[in-house]
C-alpha cells in the first residue's frame, strides 16, 4: 500500500476536519496551463525523479497525495509529491533536471475537506468555496492558499477516488 502523508486529527467541525501535518519534504515542479493539464503534466517529471532519474540514480518510494497548489500567476501551479515520512533534503537524491526541486515544509495546521469524483477545476473550486465558508463559520483564520490533494491513480473510477481540499489555518 502507498504511504500517505503523516498527520494528526485535532478536531472535527461541520464540513471539515482540522489536521496537524508533520514537517515534510516535497518534490515539486512548477507547471503552466489549465488546471487539469498542469496537474497531469507535473506528474511525469515527479515520477521520473522518484524512479531514479536523479543525480544518484536512487529510487524513492511513491507516496500520496499528489498536491497541486495555484500560484499568483494565472494558470500556474506547483505540483508536488510528498516524500516518505522522516525524509530530509540531505537524505533525498538531488534532482537532475526536469524542473524538480526539493522543498522543506514546516509543520502546519490545516482545514481539510474530503470528497470523491473527478479532478476537474470546477469540482475543486466548488469544494474550495464550501470549505472556505465552513472555515469562516467555525471562526478560523485562513493562513495560506487552498491546495488540491489527490490520492488515487487515474484509472480508478472517479466515484471512488479520494480527493481533498487543504487550507492552512491559524
Amino acid at each position: 500500500m502507498t504511504e500517505q502523508q503523516v498527520y494528526e486529527r485535532i478536531d472535527v467541525k461541520q464540513g471539515f476536519e482540522v489536521r496537524k501535518y508533520a514537517a515534510h519534504v516535497l518534490a515539486e515542479v512548477t507547471m503552466v496551463g489549465p488546471f487539469e493539464r498542469a496537474g497531469n503534466a507535473g506528474f511525469g517529471p515527479l515520477v521520473s525523479y522518484i524512479s531514479g532519474r536523479n543525480r544518484s540514480g536512487t529510487k524513492v518510494a511513491m507516496t500520496a497525495p499528489v498536491i497541486q497548489e495555484p500560484l499568483d500567476d494565472p494558470m500556474t501551479y506547483h505540483v508536488s509529491f510528498v516524500m516518505p515520512a522522516g525524509s530530509t533534503i540531505d537524505q533525498l537524491p538531488i534532482p537532475a533536471g526536469n524542473g524538480v526541486t526539493l522543498v522543506e515544509v514546516p509543520s502546519l495546521i490545516a482545514a481539510v475537506s474530503r470528497y470523491s469524483g473527478r479532478w476537474g477545476e470546477d469540482s475543486y473550486n466548488k469544494h474550495v468555496n464550501k470549505l472556505l465558508s465552513d472555515i469562516e463559520t467555525a471562526g478560523y483564520t485562513v493562513m495560506g492558499k487552498p491546495r488540491f490533494a489527490r490520492f488515487d491513480p487515474p484509472w480508478k473510477p472517479s466515484f471512488i477516488r479520494r480527493n481533498e481540499v487543504v487550507v492552512p489555518i491559524a
